[in-house]
């Protein structure tokens, strides 16, 4: 897998990623739109870390864009193609669902056309651990039933992976599907409770924290996430000889196709992770404890089982860790 298309890569994970199998020597076309969603100049800074390494360019091209997509496969013959391009966030997919279907059903579609017609060896994409939604056996496992989404975004997600098999079904397109456990580090992402966190207890404002505190979260390190990516674009999904049509496994198929979990595998209060962030910030959290949001859920807790077995791969960074380095980056990039 020499040539890699990387969609999103102004993005959180997709700037981590396409700097790391650049330096691992392969050729990387990464394509993003810079929306607006959240502050453009941390998205340009981020293209700019990459631009530093050999054997990358960028295209701001939309993924839902059918013509432009087209092109695009025209244009260049990939090995692997990463889908990290989403419109993401929970919350925003109450106020503006239709962002949702453009980027995330729409612009998907369009890639999984481009890989069917231009002999793409392996489809990687983002899903996500919100698809679990309303299912409460934990650790989630990816051999558990998801067909009760709470969100939007986490039907979206759901569509995906249910848009991949087909394609692998009909087509013998190879298709993974990473769902990824509450994702940060340094570069995350602005609507995201770290980054919200830390402006906040810097400014000594409240900082909102939902369900009254009784939340619980699988925070798994930026790092931890892209190595599990970057190992899985190298082992094509292949066929599950022992699956069975009458006891159906969502996480396998009789085609190329499989579902993984990336998770740190260990859930972790909130409120911990608060007082992480409060002691390598030196200031307390003025916390304003508010209900449960719509769409959201309590707890998340990965199964990482097949990630080992199949990869050799477990995420380990300890929170107290991660954290120091996201406040470390946090305070340098913004110089407080």
């Amino acid at each position: 897998m020499k040539k890699i298309l990387v969609t999103g890569t102004a993005g959180f994970i997709g700037s981590f990623l396409a700097r790391k199998l650049c330096q691992s020597g392969c050729e990387v076309v990464g394509l993003d739109t810079i929306t607006d969603y959240y502050d453009v100049d941390l998205k340009k800074d981020r293209l700019s870390k990459i631009a530093e390494a050999d054997g990358f360019q960028n295209l701001e091209l939309d993924i839902s864009d059918r013509g432009a997509m087209e092109k695009l496969f025209s244009d260049h013959s990939f090995d692997a193609v990463v889908n990290l391009a989403a419109q993401p966030g929970v919350r925003y997919s109450l106020i503006n669902p239709a962002s949702y279907i453009d980027t995330n059903i729409v612009g998907f579609a369009n890639l999984l056309e481009g890989c069917r017609h231009s002999g793409v060896k392996h489809f990687v994409y983002a899903s996500s651990s919100s698809v679990y939604g309303a299912n409460t056996h934990q650790p989630y496992s990816e051999h558990d039933n998801v067909n009760h989404p709470v969100s939007l975004y986490a039907a979206s997600k759901k569509s995906n992976e249910l848009m991949a098999h087909s394609y692998s079904h009909l087509f013998g397109l190879p298709c993974t599907g990473l769902r990824f456990f509450t994702v940060y580090g340094p570069w995350g992402r602005p609507d995201m409770a770290p980054m919200l966190f830390a402006r906040a207890i810097l400014a000594g404002e409240p900082i909102n924290v939902f369900n009254n505190g009784h939340m619980e979260r699988d925070f798994t390190f930026v790092d931890d996430i892209v190595e599990g990516v970057a190992r899985v674009i190298q082992k094509p999904a292949e066929p599950d000889f022992d699956w069975k049509s009458d006891t159906p496994d969502p996480a396998t198929s009789y085609c190329p196709y499989r579902v993984y979990n990336i998770g740190n595998n260990k859930k972790e209060r909130l409120l911990y992770f608060i007082q992480l962030l409060e002691e390598n910030l030196g200031r307390k959290a003025d916390k304003n404890f508010l209900p449960m949001q719509p769409g959201d859920v309590q707890a998340t807790y990965a199964n990482v089982d097949d990630l080992i077995r199949d990869f050799d791969y477990k995420p380990d960074t300890p929170l107290d860790v991660g954290v120091k380095r996201f406040v470390e980056w946090y305070l340098e990039y913004y110089k407080k």
